[in-house]
């Protein structure tokens, strides 16, 4: 229970600058092979997200990364890995928000008790919006 908002927020504020001071000192380039099975590419994109049996409960966050196998994104609880979410995504290159179900892989504690970086796969996506995201992705990381 948050019993002062303005603290909250400053310890918040702190968490945040504390985090991308250590990504900046931590950006190395991996030499090897890549094992992903789909390209990863760095993105943020608004997304909505909730536990799938509880309807009405969204959390609002972006993500970091996006593939077509699953993304990465921010949140403000940890998730036990099999959890399930439906997401609500806003990718540029459909008018319509995509509805997904994705099943929790990892979620890693960044800010104690405050943000967390929460990996998943998508259960569900669509094999029409699968080929347009490979698609998208392939264009962005040519650039």
């Amino acid at each position: 229970m948050i019993t002062d908002p303005g603290n909250f927020f400053k310890i918040y504020l702190s968490g945040l600058r504390d985090l991308l001071r250590k990504q900046e000192g931590q950006v190395e380039k991996y030499l090897g092979r890549e094992k992903r099975r789909y390209p990863r590419l760095q993105a943020n994109f608004v997304i909505s997200y909730r536990i799938k049996h509880i309807p009405k409960d969204y959390d609002l966050s972006q993500t970091k990364n996006v593939s077509q196998g699953g993304l990465l994104l921010t949140t403000n609880k940890k998730f036990a890995p099999g959890t399930q979410l439906a997401l609500t995504i806003k990718f540029p290159f459909v008018p319509q928000q995509i509805d997904v179900l994705g099943t929790v892989v990892d979620s890693k504690e960044i800010v104690k008790n405050i943000i967390y970086e929460t990996r998943l796969f998508f259960a569900d996506l669509n094999t029409r919006f699968f080929e347009e995201l490979g698609v998208f992705i392939g264009k962005q990381l040519n650039k």
